[in-house]
């Protein structure tokens, strides 16, 4: 079970944790976390059923075929490729793994490993050994490519591949190469994105990316995203964001991009990719603003100058036309909603780079070092301390806040006798956004 965590307004949690409130101010050994970790939910025509399972940028470029069941260089790929721009780490999840209308190819003499239609694309040809009479070759295909080569005396010395699992009861016999048949996959429901969500709660990751364009799929499926972003971060103390499609969220939690993709095939939120990628593999001490898209999406950008401030207003994610390139206009979530404790600052993604690290570090922090483990007494009050003003010593060091008073933190006994209350303070950098010159000329 999860460790407790999210926002608190009383000290009345049940479950040990960490519970942080950011607010905006008032108007008048503590090593930073990686980022560029992504989560997404696919519908896939090969891929690992039923499990979320990791891909590193390096796993994608090299094992894309076996992991996708495309190549990397093919047209299929073009999103993923999109997404590895700036993400590190993804997870990915098969939607359609769970489905009973899902199935994988079969013939005689084995079952393709994954479900779906590109199973369909394995062909198994069988053919006497020409050095022993007695031993049979057993060759299989991928897209007409050998993937595997084996010498067996019968059906039971086959060992099973990336690709097959074979049928080792089979009686052997020639055949030229002979396509398994029958996978496919089946649409896309709500209820496999749910599956999907609930899988990914024990896992750390930066940006979660849902492609739906809100026609075409399914009309509440944002909702049930941004429902599900809203409790990780404010319950359950994960912090991440969820990025989409034209959707009217108020949350800075919520990345909602506005563009449209016009490629034949492709959803029109395919964006997404691009977007979720970059969200999550920001530096914290960085912005995505004015950043050029080096994506291979046709990406639709023909805005006027009070169309971009009615996006900026509305917190969306826009890229425009700057002469032949497409940069991005601000690097915005879709809060659009200010109150005195959640401020204009907490439309900034940068923003919430920075506090989603503190979050994320402090508590695994406290939750690794400190919970169960250190008395909560004076000494073990100021070893916290000592922690939280590293963290952030080293966030000042590389210029993600700055100004940092080490007196702005305490650590004091909370109301309970295992519990510690914490006031912290920091100034957040942002990138320069705007210049306003006078030039006086003689």
């Amino acid at each position: 079970m999860a460790l407790g965590g999210g926002t608190w307004f009383s000290q009345n949690k049940k479950i040990p944790g960490a519970y942080i409130n950011f607010i905006s101010k008032a108007t008048a050994n503590a090593a930073l976390g990686d980022r560029g970790i992504v989560a997404m939910g696919l519908k896939m025509g090969w891929g690992i059923d039923g499990e979320i399972f990791e891909v590193t940028a390096g796993d994608f470029i090299k094992n894309s075929l076996k992991l996708f069941g495309y190549d990397y260089s093919a047209p299929e790929m073009k999103g993923l490729r999109d997404l590895f721009k700036y993400a590190r780490v993804a997870y990915f999840y098969k939607l359609n793994s769970t489905s009973g209308t899902t199935s994988h190819a079969t013939g005689t003499f084995g079952t393709a490993v994954h479900s779906g239609t590109c199973g369909n694309n394995i062909k198994i040809a069988i053919a006497v050994n020409a050095d022993d009479s007695n031993k049979w070759d057993v060759i299989t295909y991928y897209n007409n490519v050998e993937v595997n080569y084996q010498v067996v005396a019968s059906a039971a010395g086959l060992v099973d591949d990336d690709w097959v699992n074979y049928n080792k009861s089979a009686t052997l016999a020639a055949q030229t190469a002979t396509a398994l048949t029958g996978g496919a996959e089946a649409s896309i429901t709500a209820a496999m994105h749910q599956t999907f969500l609930s899988k990914l709660e024990s896992y750390s990751v930066n940006a979660v990316g849902v492609v739906n364009d809100d026609s075409t799929e399914i009309s509440s499926l944002n909702a049930v995203y941004g429902a599900w972003v809203a409790r990780m971060r404010d319950e359950l103390g994960i912090k991440c964001q969820v990025v989409c499609y034209n959707y009217a969220a108020d949350y800075e939690g919520v990345v909602k991009v506005k563009n449209t993709v016009s490629d034949t095939g492709w959803s029109p939120a395919s964006l997404v990719y691009w977007v979720t990628g970059l969200v999550a593999g920001m530096a914290i001490n960085e912005s995505a603003l004015n950043l050029i898209y080096n994506g291979e999406f046709t990406v639709g950008a023909d805005y006027t100058q009070a169309n971009l401030e009615s996006f900026i207003d509305g917190g969306f994610f826009t890229l425009h036309k700057v002469n032949n390139d497409l940069r991005v206009l601000a690097d915005i979530n879709s809060l659009v909603t200010t109150t005195a404790d959640k401020g204009d600052i907490f439309k900034s993604n940068q923003t919430i780079r920075v506090i989603d690290e503190i979050a994320n570090s402090i508590a695994g922090i406290f939750n690794t070092k400190y919970l169960g483990r250190i008395p909560n007494d004076d000494d073990g009050r100021i070893a916290l301390w000592a922690d939280i003003v590293a963290h952030h010593r080293e966030l000042d060091r590389v210029r993600a806040i700055q100004n940092f008073d080490e007196e702005a933190v305490t650590v004091e006994q909370g109301n309970e006798k295992g519990a510690v209350l914490v006031n912290d303070a920091v100034e957040i950098v942002g990138a320069m956004e705007k210049l306003y010159m006078t030039c006086v000329v003689a």
